[in-house]
């Protein structure tokens, strides 16, 4: 028998915004600074998508994500990634367990995936087998151990963690695995008027209090009303364009693409483009896509869905001046105003 997903109620555009402010208000009171990463971070839960966020320590990774989710009264679990960290560690397994007359039988035992918000700190420390585990959850929200497959809690989402100094002792995320985050986010070194706060904050004799404003249901309304923003055919091609552009084989290809790129992004770059513009349009009070929006969060986007070569290496580029020239290609595309 087929059970039918319960109906979510729908949201209109000026809850969504005020939901967004509430959520943003209410993680300022431990979050110090970071306003753009935070907005970022929302913007990708509200899009369904996984983040992988990428920092030096002690800059509040962890701490953004358990905030999350007090904030959204989602439950949580975190998973320290380590070299010796199993698949079965992170999915579950079966055990033996006992009944009341003796009798033996396999049990299955949840592991931490079974969650609404994971945090899997440090995840380039832990040996492709057990990244891998993670790549059917992130997908397709469901996991399989032994002969059947599990529906894990809806929503779901993964917020992975990376240190990009220490390197030594460490396994870069294949390719497949990175194109499943919705955006890879650089947390930035706080200023020091930041610095300062975070010291008053963390060494007074006060603990902030974070209550949840939001919850998973009020998320999912949020995800639907998204999808509904219309995008004009404009928009639409200037986002195509955008991605094609990364391409290095194409022969419109911008000089910095084809030089220095081996891969360019794929089409799931583009369907977080779109939909990523589709939110930033809604928190910006407006319901419809500008170039603008795209264009905004084109850095997120594809920075890690393109694929440098050895002389981009040598030459000291990375993938934000790439997209930053994919970007620059297509300022003479027709655009959408915003309205």
């Amino acid at each position: 028998m087929k059970v039918e997903a319960p109906s979510i109620e729908p949201m209109r555009p000026e809850r969504f915004q005020e939901v967004a402010l509430a959520i943003e208000s209410e993680l300022s009171k431990l979050i110090v600074g970071q306003k753009e990463l935070v907005r970022l971070v929302l913007v990708a839960l509200v899009g369904g998508g996984h983040v992988l966020l990428e920092g030096q320590p002690g800059l509040g990774k962890t701490v953004l994500v358990r905030s999350l989710a007090r904030v959204l009264d989602l439950d949580f679990a975190r998973v320290q990634f380590t070299p010796d960290l199993m698949p079965a560690d992170v999915t579950g397994t079966h055990i033996v367990t006992e009944d009341e007359d003796g009798h033996r039988r396999f049990e299955f035992q949840p592991g931490p995936l079974f969650t609404n918000l994971l945090l899997a700190d440090e995840i380039n420390r832990a040996t492709p087998k057990t990244q891998s585990a993670l790549l059917e959850a992130m997908q397709e929200r469901q996991v399989t151990v032994g002969d059947r497959t599990r529906p894990l809690p809806a929503p779901f989402f993964v917020l992975a963690t990376q240190n990009p100094i220490e390197l030594e002792g460490t396994y870069p995320l294949p390719e497949a695995q990175l194109d499943r985050f919705f955006f890879k986010l650089l947390v930035p070194f706080p200023d020091a008027a930041e610095l300062a706060e975070i010291a008053r904050r963390t060494t007074g004799s006060e603990d902030a209090r974070l209550e949840p404003v939001a919850t998973g249901e009020e998320l999912s309304a949020m995800a639907q009303l998204a999808r509904e923003v219309p995008i004009a055919a404009p928009v639409m091609e200037h986002a195509v364009g955008l991605l094609l552009a990364t391409h290095p084989e194409r022969p419109d290809a911008p000089a910095e693409v084809a030089r220095y790129v081996r891969w360019g992004a794929s089409p799931r770059g583009l369907q977080t483009l779109v939909l990523a513009g589709r939110i930033r349009a809604l928190l910006d009070s407006r319901f419809n896509v500008a170039v603008e929006d795209v264009d905004e969060v084109a850095t997120p986007a594809l920075r890690h869905r393109i694929f440098l070569n050895f002389e981009a290496d040598a030459a000291g580029v990375d993938a934000d001046q790439v997209v930053a020239a994919a970007v620059a290609s297509q300022a003479g595309a027709p655009r959408a105003k915003r309205s």
